[in-house]
């Protein structure tokens, strides 16, 4: 018998019996369909908690002041225990360290022109552009100089440019911040939102000083305390180890017993955004396994409706072997209808799940990345399972008795 006459045989009992053969491949179809967007979907996720380390920084450590506590604790940052002594600490005695950026913190009212937008004010160091790797994309540069002293100039994120200056470009011109009147150098480099859900260009950047003595007044901090250190590591696998020397040594500057607890933390970025890949990989993984019974119940449904259909055959086999079909002819004729099965439900559940996976990224604003794999796999697999679970019956019509098949009504 030649190849291709099995391959006709099947496809020619398969459309007998259309309807059925549509039925049996539904759990294929379902399985396929839904490996296939929960492994893009999955991918997708972790693109995107990649691009998010990449913008938040994955060197990036943040040392915040700790809680004080008036018979509850009151949280992370209500009582000021750091200062800029603490950030030149820092980068003098941890080696791990490259930049120690202290900055203060606030809320201000933005006026320019007819235009105003509440945002968050940060009093910076130079440093601070350099720990978050956050260059100009409009405007001149900044000196150094400028940001360590007295000079009324002022860095604004994408999203408030957008509020204040829609028609026109923000380079020179004058913003009133809680009525100090500030020069715009630029704007920055859009970051887009972080792991929290906060907009990180929804911001202003001023001089420290001007921060301290102007913009924020008596809502800032008094003397040299700062709301929080930004500090960039020298390489990402460093930052567990320059985590634990910033941890001593602020204990030691802070003369704190070993039973006190710290009177401040440090948030590890990248623990922060492995964690939430993590948490992704994992959920991506648990809906592929459950997507997966699909794939099972469907192979199930090809052995049941394949054992049915030998039942129904029994006399036309037993004429096939009457007139020279040998056992392994029939055995490779069954074999092929269950593998046929299996793979026009495979495609078909292929289409489906592309089609899914565009329109979860299209309409649930969720990347979703197609893997070429996933799709050979999940092909690969469909075919698997029509030769694992279209075999027992193959096999039990190659061992029919002719005789005995040609009694049968």
């Amino acid at each position: 018998m030649l190849i291709f006459e099995p391959v006709r045989d099947a496809l020619r009992a398969l459309r007998a019996n259309l309807l059925r053969s549509v039925l049996t491949t539904l759990g294929i179809i379902i399985g396929v369909g839904a490996v296939i967007v929960m492994v893009s979907v999955g991918t997708g996720a972790q693109i995107q908690v990649a691009e998010m380390i990449n913008n938040m920084g994955a060197d990036l450590l943040y040392v915040f002041p700790g809680s004080a506590t008036a018979r509850v604790r009151l949280g992370a940052g209500t009582t000021p225990t750091l200062t800029e002594d603490d950030a030149e600490a820092i980068l003098r005695e941890v080696p791990a360290v490259r930049v120690s950026a202290p900055y203060l913190r606030g809320r201000g009212q933005v006026i320019a022109g007819n235009q105003n937008w509440s945002t968050t004010v940060l009093g910076v160091t130079p440093e601070y552009f350099d720990a978050r790797e956050w260059n100009l994309e409009d405007g001149w540069p900044v000196g150094a100089e400028e940001f360590r002293g007295n000079a009324r100039v002022a860095v604004i994120g994408r999203t408030v440019a957008q509020n204040l200056f829609p028609d026109q470009p923000p380079a020179e011109a004058i913003v009133r911040i809680n009525r100090v009147p500030c020069r715009v150098a630029g704007v920055l480099q859009a970051k887009g939102y972080a792991m929290g859900g906060w907009d990180q260009d929804d911001l202003v950047l001023v001089p420290m000083a001007v921060a301290r003595k102007k913009v924020l007044g008596e809502r800032a901090l008094s003397g040299r305390l700062v709301n929080g250190i930004a500090v960039k590591v020298r390489s990402p696998e460093r930052v567990s180890e320059a985590e634990g020397e910033i941890r001593e040594l602020l204990r030691q500057r802070h003369r704190l017993r070993p039973n006190q607890e710290n009177d401040f933390w440090i948030r590890n970025q990248a623990e922060a955004l492995e964690t939430r890949a993590e948490s992704s990989r994992t959920m991506s993984l648990l809906l592929a396994a459950v997507a997966s019974v699909s794939l099972v119940v469907g192979g199930i449904g090809i052995m049941n409706i394949m054992i049915v259909s030998v039942t129904e055959r029994t006399r036309e086999i037993g004429l096939r072997m009457a007139v020279g079909a040998r056992r392994r002819d029939i055995l490779a004729q069954f074999l092929t209808e269950a593998v046929a099965l299996s793979l026009i439900g495979g495609l078909i559940g292929i289409l489906l799940g592309l089609a899914g996976s565009f329109a979860f990224s299209r309409f649930g604003n969720w990347p979703a990345v197609i893997q070429p794999a996933s799709v050979a796999v999940a092909f690969l697999v469909s075919a698997a399972v029509g030769i694992f679970f279209g075999f027992y019956p193959a096999r039990k019509a190659s061992r029919l008795d002719p005789i005995e098949a040609l009694r049968r009504e």
